[in-house]
């Protein structure tokens, strides 16, 4: 969008926060770059140029404004909605792999050259992913100033930083203010709101409109006991990442999700937020998907209700194709029961002085190392299911945000016990596909028959196509009309 110039001056002159995090405009005049609903008066036409990233602004010689803080925009919606290379590789910037493994470590995820994926990485975001993840770097060191009372030197390792020098150099080149000048600008009522060590809280920005019911009543109606919990007016679960485990707390709000994050490794704290963001949906456009749905004169008055429904995914693509499996031909309450009890016998025990939580979800590595002798269920759903962990701790088969969506269903399919259902449920809510559709759902072809749509799989499917590419966030607003518990916050009049 940003070769719109048109286009992007409107959105600057207007403030349009929709296009916050679409692209990026820079002042030729004060060397700064602003999101498009910056505040301040906009500056002449002729002052304005804008890049698709704040690493191509930043390496372009612009300081982020002090006023709007564009390094804190939502995500572009391009990167969750696309399964291309770009798309894909951004994901995995978002989910740390360049700093844990470099650009090779990221090149070989996706199966290309260095030279390939910095090419078109430059191409379409005006930086490659060593300014990509560095821009990252200064967003999350920025946080973590801001935030907490951690000393400097704390805080450039765990942010990612090679050396405090590069720290140093960085926050200043981006912020034009050292790490203590920042810290000194943060209002005193809000400066380091709290003093337990490894626990952040912050706010997690989106685009509006957001509908919390379904996108909160889902993950809690589906909430597996020791792991995930709703605890005073928050969605809890504990997280498995790369350094360490963490708990978070996700509360929302009217115009952020209230994040409440507990880490035993400060170096998390990037991917934690990625991944937070993407289990809620955040980076969506909600105005391009309501819109789109809303031609369907059928589906109009279902959006018009209850605008702005995400997709309720995962944090962790791996534990949610194990829960598809377990919930197969079952209830929801005896798949959560399922769930639970591999939890309590394989999962690893973590403390959460705050709430209920008791554990991690098993690794694929403990599922795979457990008698399938012991799993209480069907022998054909046992065959499926450990046949899944084999190959996930194999990796023969991959579920990660690198996955190419037509690629993985294939895998998926070919996989015994795999049908349709379970496979387009794990490409909706694990590898994040908003094409994904569930023609043979008996919510979504109960809701099509009440709208007076013909609901055979195949006649669902052809009307759906006016949908594309938004059938994923069509199923949330169809199952939105049975009065199911995953439709409703807890304690929500129905």
């Amino acid at each position: 969008m940003h070769t719109d110039t048109e286009r992007c001056v409107r959105a600057v002159q207007s403030k349009d926060a929709r296009f916050d995090g679409w692209f990026y405009t820079a002042v030729l005049t004060t060397r700064i770059y602003c999101r498009p609903s910056c505040p301040v008066v906009p500056p002449k036409p002729e002052n304005m140029t804008f890049y698709p990233s704040a690493a191509a602004c930043q390496q372009a010689g612009f300081r982020a404004c002090k006023r709007c803080r564009p390094d804190t925009s939502p995500g572009s919606p391009e990167w969750n909605q696309r399964a291309d290379v770009v798309a894909r590789a951004m994901r995995l910037i978002g989910d740390g792999v360049v700093d844990r493994e470099g650009v090779p470590g990221l090149a070989t995820r996706l199966g290309y050259s260095t030279r390939q994926i910095e090419r078109q990485l430059l191409a379409e975001l005006g930086a490659g992913p060593l300014a990509l993840a560095r821009a990252q770097r200064a967003q999350t060191a920025r946080l973590l100033i801001e935030t907490t009372p951690v000393p400097m030197a704390e805080i450039a390792f765990a942010a990612g930083f090679s050396s405090i020098r590069t720290f140093n150099d960085t926050v200043r080149e981006v912020f034009a203010l050292s790490p203590s000048e920042l810290r000194a600008r943060v209002p005193k009522n809000r400066a380091n709101s709290t003093s337990t060590p490894g626990v952040l809280t912050l706010r997690l920005p989106f685009r509006a409109p957001l509908n919390p019911d379904n996108l909160f009543g889902h993950l809690v109606a589906t909430a597996v006991p020791g792991v995930e919990e709703w605890h005073d007016g928050a969605y809890r679960r504990t997280l498995r990442l790369p350094y360490g485990h963490g708990v978070v707390a996700l509360t929302p709000k009217p115009d952020h999700i209230g994040c409440r994050l507990t880490l035993s490794d400060m170096r998390d704290l990037p991917v934690a937020i990625s991944r937070c963001r993407r289990m809620l949906d955040l980076d969506a456009d909600p105005v391009a998907v309501d819109d789109q749905l809303r031609t369907d004169p059928l589906l109009a008055p279902l959006v018009d209700k209850a605008p702005g429904r995400r997709v309720p995914r995962t944090v962790d693509e791996a534990e949610f194709a194990v829960r598809a499996v377990l919930g197969q031909q079952v209830s929801t309450a005896a798949a959560r029961t399922h769930a639970a009890r591999l939890v309590t016998a394989h999962g690893e025990a973590v403390d959460d002085p705050e709430g209920g939580l008791t554990h991690l979800f098993p690794s694929t590595e403990a599922l795979a190392a457990l008698d399938p002798e012991a799993l209480a269920m069907p022998a054909t759903r046992r065959a499926t299911l450990t046949t899944l962990v084999h190959q996930l701790a194999e990796q023969t088969l991959h579920l990660g945000v690198e996955s190419d969506w037509e690629e993985t269903r294939a895998r998926l399919l070919a996989l015994p016990g795999f049908g349709p259902w379970t496979v387009d449920v794990i490409a909706m809510r694990a590898l994040g596909d908003p094409d994904a559709f569930l023609p043979t759902d008996l919510g979504v072809r109960r809701a099509a028959q009440g709208l007076g749509l013909a609901s055979t799989p195949a006649a669902l499917t052809a009307h759906a196509a006016a949908w594309r590419p938004w059938r994923a966030y069509a199923v949330q607003y169809l199952w939105a009309t049975d009065n199911h518990p995953i439709n409703f916050l807890p304690g929500e009049p129905r």
